[in-house]
């Protein structure tokens, strides 16, 4: 809901959306140099192919119910394997527990700096002594043969607070070449802990933290419910936008804060329209990066649409706020379809050059897209940049849902395909393949690579990756797929 005064029915619509998720946060990631104007593709193992981490923080492990699980797919030329990660897992820190929510939000850096991306997981609801659901985070590294061991993340102000280790962000916010990381709660402490990057398998704490606290409320319900990094006033410093419950009106609502050489800041924030899920890359080649929100309700806030919208907030040298605006419904000229209520456009959205021109596109999820009598099977919608990178248009866009060709399986109810999406490149062709969960397929959660083909415009899977794939228990609501770092 956009309101921080309807928590209580905010809640009880996430509960039946989300299975009961503590957070659906896009957990992305900061900071390597970029194959195209956005962020550069993970890399865990550092073969020159994208990998993806898949969450599946419902999972049962050993009998454990919620207890977490975070899955890789790792790219390569000829194909992709996977590997799953736990609290049970060599090396990791902790154990599986119930009600851990391990995996609940990711994101990746090379934290110590050894050319390997390395991916921070979140399991906020972790006890931590006599301290329940204090919340806890753990650093996997990465190496040759992929993720491998871990170091417990430190938690600067343990007892402060609740669900620590949700949402997470990496990003470089005082321009000192090293990725900090930035931990938020998403009910409770309104206060955001930045561990200063100069992590190492001994050094969890990194080299000290400091906390920054935007205009949001605290509470149960509120709090900080997403984080994202990225340079929009190219300053050579990431930005961190931090999203929760504005307190002057208690609408949702997404605030940038300026990195400077002490780190991320409240002091220049900029508030930004709503939209729980962000992303940030140059789209129009004019030097900024720009920040894109997916606003998914039908009204009842600024910028809503029915059937949900995509914002990119053009950045500027003094910041977002005094850049445009454009504006994606299923309503504008070349979008395919049309607005629906409750077709939630916009609710998950990716930034990436999927046709290999340089240029960045975006793919935006619309989970609650009815398609023929499949309600809320889902689909999702790519928006191309023009040819000269001047801009993202509706013209072009290509609607995929399961029945469309080249995507496994087939529409059915309530699978809601589109609810997370990423754009990487999977095989080293130069071109973003699109990476699209459905965590409700067949009560499990599946997870669909689609290459993209040598025309840039069409897409073919083979197969889907099923918590079968990856070896997770079938046993209660894993929600593969609800988050992604990629």
């Amino acid at each position: 809901m956009p309101s921080h005064l309807r928590t209580a029915l905010a809640a009880t619509a996430a509960v039946a959306l989300t299975g009961g998720l503590l957070t659906l946060s896009a957990g992305s990631a900061a900071a390597a140099t970029p194959l195209a104007p956005g962020r550069a593709d993970a890399d865990f193992n550092h073969d020159g192919y994208a990998d993806v981490a898949i969450s599946s923080s419902h999972a049962y492990v050993s009998g454990h119910k919620n207890a977490g699980a975070v899955s890789v797919l790792y790219g390569g030329k000829s194909g992709q394997r996977t590997a799953t990660y736990t609290q049970n897992s060599a090396g990791v820190p902790g154990a599986a527990e119930a009600d851990d929510y391990f995996g609940a939000d990711t994101a990746f850096g090379d934290f110590n700096n050894d050319g390997y991306d390395d991916l921070v997981v979140g399991a906020p609801g972790e006890d931590v002594g006599s301290d329940k659901d204090g919340g806890t985070a753990a650093i996997l590294w990465g190496s040759a043969s992929g993720l491998k061991g871990g170091t417990t993340l430190k938690d600067p102000r343990p007892t402060k607070h609740d669900n620590y280790g949700a949402p997470l962000e990496a990003g470089d916010f005082n321009g000192d070449k090293r990725d900090d990381i930035a931990v938020g709660t998403t009910s409770g402490a309104a206060t955001v802990d930045v561990l200063r990057g100069g992590f190492s398998s001994t050094k969890g704490g990194g080299a000290g933290s400091y906390t920054v606290s935007p205009a949001v409320w605290s509470g149960k319900g509120s709090g900080i419910k997403n984080l994202h990094s990225g340079d929009v006033n190219a300053d050579g410093k990431e930005d961190l936008i931090v999203n929760g419950y504005a307190k002057n009106d208690d609408l949702d609502a997404n605030y940038w804060l300026p990195g400077s050489a002490s780190g991320a800041t409240t002091k220049g924030a900029q508030r930004l329209p709503a939209g729980f899920i962000t992303d940030i890359g140059n789209t129009d080649k004019d030097g900024y990066a720009d920040i894109v929100t997916g606003l998914e309700w039908d009204s009842g806030i600024g910028h809503a649409h029915k059937g949900g919208t995509a914002l990119i907030i053009h950045g500027t040298k003094s910041g977002p706020t005094s850049g445009t605006i454009q504006t994606f419904t299923q309503d504008t000229a070349g979008v395919p379809g049309a607005g629906e209520k409750n077709d939630w456009f916009g609710s998950e959205l990716d930034l990436g050059d999927v046709n290999g021109d340089g240029h960045l596109d975006l793919i935006v999820g619309a989970p609650g897209e009815t398609v023929g009598s499949a309600k809320a099977t889902g689909a999702v919608t790519v928006l191309f940049n023009k040819a000269d990178g001047s801009g993202i248009t509706g013209t072009g866009s290509v609607f995929l849902s399961q029945n469309s060709a080249g995507v496994p399986n087939e529409d059915e109810a309530n699978d809601g395909f589109g609810s997370e999406v990423h754009i990487d490149d999977l095989n080293g062709d130069k071109k973003g393949d699109l990476i699209i969960a459905a965590p409700w397929e067949n009560g499990n959660g599946a997870v669909y690579p689609l290459l993209t083909q040598p025309n840039g415009k069409s897409f073919k899977g083979s197969a889907g990756v099923y918590v079968s794939t990856v070896g997770i228990s079938t046993a209660g609501t894993p929600v593969f797929g609800h988050n992604m770092a990629d």
